[in-house]
């Protein structure tokens, strides 16, 4: 994955952090494989659902695409931390390195519930494009992402890392920094570079043949 271009990119410092003159680390930030709860179309957020069969094959599929990464990092949550797992024995590389703030957005009220439930309890909330109470700010979650992505990349200097994460905080990270808001299905993933403090969105690629799955969160 050594030379791909980065297009639609975008620049900010991560909160609370300066820019320091750095090597740049490319992060490779996937979204895991499809869960069980995509399969069904349930909201997860923070729920730690397994992977799917098919997520499992998805992992593989990845893993037999990617060349060689300085570290594999992953979410807490075992649908990515699993992904992860499955590609890092495929490429040789681990253990697998675990960061919490890697974590979907927190989905509140709706975690669990199908996109027919959240209409019921909170009509016209979807196409509004609305969240109720409870549901983490999709620019809190980007900020501990993208703070996670800045001491990661302090951790390997120059190098290319895959990070497995999740897809509704990928588009949220992707956004706060002017990038475009790309569709993310199970095992595509973002370009991202960090420099001493900066971190760069760069382009979306899917990482597996595999149709499209399930939702965002």
């Amino acid at each position: 994955m050594g030379d791909t271009t980065s297009r639609n990119s975008a620049v900010a410092a991560a909160p609370g952090q300066r820019a320091t003159p750095e090597a740049t680390t490319r992060l490779l930030v996937a979204r895991h494989g499809q869960s069980e709860w995509n399969a069904i179309g349930r909201w997860q957020g923070q729920a730690d659902v397994p992977l799917s069969e098919e997520g499992m094959l998805q992992a593989a599929d990845a893993g037999l695409r990617l060349g060689t990464f300085g570290a594999v990092w992953a979410s807490d949550l075992e649908r990515a931390s699993m992904t992860a797992a499955i590609i890092a024995e495929i490429i040789g590389i681990g253990p697998v390195l675990i960061d919490p703030r890697l974590r979907e957005t927190d989905v509140g009220p709706w975690e669990g519930l199908t996109h027919d439930d959240v209409e019921a309890g909170w009509p016209g909330f979807l196409a509004g494009k609305l969240r109720p109470e409870g549901f983490e700010p999709y620019d809190d979650a980007a900020e501990r992402m993208l703070a996670a992505f800045v001491d990661i990349a302090a951790q390997s200097p120059g190098e290319e890392v895959l990070v497995v994460s999740h897809g509704g905080v990928i588009r949220a990270a992707r956004r706060l920094l002017g990038a475009s808001d790309a569709r993310m299905p199970n095992l595509s993933a973002s370009w991202f570079e960090v420099r001493g403090s900066v971190v760069t969105a760069g382009e979306v690629v899917d990482l597996s043949d595999a149709e499209p799955s399930g939702m965002a969160l």
